[in-house]
């Protein structure tokens, strides 16, 4: 049995040059910069408010008064100064919610939730005090404040977000992680967070049960570190400044106990990844029984509200969508039917809800009577799509105006229509072929839970480069893991995408 840390992980520890202390900077700094972004954005929206209700700079003379007592005389403060406490409150807010702590940023909704509860309560103590002490303070003033501010903190999140993803796909503004587990449960989660780089993680090493000094994890690059035992040895010896458990079958509730005495507070954390995948935050809920954490994993289903609120967002957003573009649909209609011969729209059957069929529609983008064709072309080598989904990147049958909209993707537009008429969704899984649904196992028959989308995680994920495995993996965890938020992300991803076009897997 091991009882130091191996030579690969010693090696490569000394190769990286750099302490945990030094690694630790990179939260700090990010912390930093984000308490700039935030006081910038507040900032800007409460004495920006102030300026437009009061007519320019004339308000910053204004006062508001207070008339806490009938029996006594009102005093009255400038609005300027109240604009400077509100400042430092929502300031504080933030602090005291962690919304700037290193492992929420870059989060997603879960930081974007805790952005917005602080503002909201922020406000709630602002009205609640107003009433009390009886502030006549000008309500369009506050009005004002409360959604530019909210707005400009959660467009700066988003921002530095994106910013971050990028960072950490470069390996940089990432925490180094030792995995504690068993071979195959490291081999696991390391996989998943190879596949994940903006979660932010990177594994420098892993301790299993009766690990060896030397070697590294079956199948993968990870250097075995020693055993459960040396976890202290190995975070010191690569400068890693995260633990994370990925199974307790031979690790005692006790030695995860130890593990966490040992991490040095506020500079190392332990994470403990639980043996379930693709299930997002509203459905776990950690509940201590008898002094354990049980995790309560709710069963996926969509709530009478949830159906509403998304059936109602898909009618006004397809009926807008329709009569906003609705020139460029005409304009795209005459120029399919001056580009050859064929019908302007194509039709396919495509397996929706509860397994329905439908016609699905399409702007034409081959030449007529390109499905016949389908047969020949499938003896050659596919250099797109995967395994199960067909797909040549420069298909013949492509016209060159077929190309150039499936390029920008607007070949989808008249599937508008399909989601007017509630055949599909704005958003969803992809709408697979019947020929496809013939190799479906019978995990993959959960994605007709819901209504097929124009576009879906999938889509925007990666497209055509995906794996099968990897494509019906992202679907089934939406169709898990429904959420309004959710589905507004994938919609500006999509747009961007759109925007940033290239090969399409719609």
């Amino acid at each position: 049995m091991a009882t130091s840390v191996g030579h690969g992980a010693l090696t490569f520890a000394r190769r990286s040059g750099e302490t945990a202390a030094q690694r630790l900077d990179w939260r700090r700094r990010l912390s930093g910069r984000i308490l700039l972004s935030d006081l910038a954005a507040i900032t800007i929206a409460v004495f920006g408010a102030q300026l437009f209700w009061f007519d320019g700079f004339a308000g910053f003379g204004e006062t508001v008064v207070i008339r806490p007592d009938s029996t006594l005389s009102p005093m009255s403060y400038s609005y300027t100064a109240m604009s400077v406490v509100l400042v430092v409150a929502w300031m504080w807010a933030l602090a005291l919610c962690d919304a700037r702590t290193a492992r929420i940023i870059g989060s997603g909704t879960l930081e974007y939730r805790r952005v917005a509860d602080a503002s909201i309560r922020v406000f709630g103590a602002v009205a609640i005090i107003a009433f009390v002490l009886r502030v006549d303070v000008a309500r369009g003033y506050l009005l004002i404040s409360l959604p530019l501010g909210l707005a400009l903190l959660l467009a700066s999140r988003v921002a530095w977000r994106q910013w971050l993803r990028r960072q950490r796909r470069q390996g940089r503004f990432t925490a180094r992680i030792v995995l504690v587990g068993s071979e195959r449960s490291v081999a696991d989660l390391a996989r998943e967070l190879q596949r994940a780089p903006e979660a932010g993680y990177t594994v420098v090493g892993a301790c299993v049960p009766g690990g060896r000094g030397a070697g590294f994890i079956p199948g993968t690059s990870i250097p075995v570190l020693g055993t459960v035992d040396d976890v202290e040895r190995a975070m010191a010896a690569t400068a890693a400044d995260t633990v994370g458990v990925t199974g307790t079958d031979d690790l005692p509730a006790a030695k995860v106990k130890r593990i966490s005495w040992g991490l040095e507070s506020g500079q190392q954390h332990l994470v403990l990844a639980p043996g379930i995948v693709d299930v997002a935050g509203p459905r776990i809920h950690a509940v201590p029984v008898a002094g354990l954490p049980l995790i309560h994993v709710e069963v996926p289903r969509l709530t009478t509200g949830q159906r509403f609120v998304k059936r109602a967002t898909d009618i006004l957003g397809s009926l807008l969508g329709l009569i906003v573009l609705s020139p460029l649909l005409i304009a795209l209609a005459l120029m399919v039917r001056a580009s050859g011969p064929g019908p302007v729209l194509f039709r396919q059957e495509r397996v929706g809800l509860h397994g329905r069929s439908f016609q699905m529609f399409k702007f034409r983008t081959m030449v007529d009577g390109a499905e016949e064709r389908l047969d020949v072309l499938g003896a050659l080598e596919r250099d797109a799509g995967n395994e199960v989904l067909f797909k040549l990147r420069h298909d013949p049958r492509v016209t060159p105006l077929g190309r150039f909209m499936r390029r920008h993707s607007l070949d989808e537009l008249p599937q508008l229509a399909n989601v007017l008429i509630g055949q599909m969704s704005l958003v969803g899984p992809r709408p697979p072929l019947r020929s496809e649904v013939a190799h479906y196992s019978d995990d993959v028959h959960r994605r007709f839970l819901m209504r097929p989308g124009i576009t879906g995680i999938w889509q925007v994920s990666g497209r055509s480069q995906l794996s099968w495995e990897d494509s019906v993996r992202l679907d089934l965890s939406y169709v898990e893991n429904y959420s309004l938020i959710g589905d507004i992300a994938i919609l500006l991803r999509t747009a961007k995408a759109v925007l940033r076009p290239g090969d399409t897997a719609f």
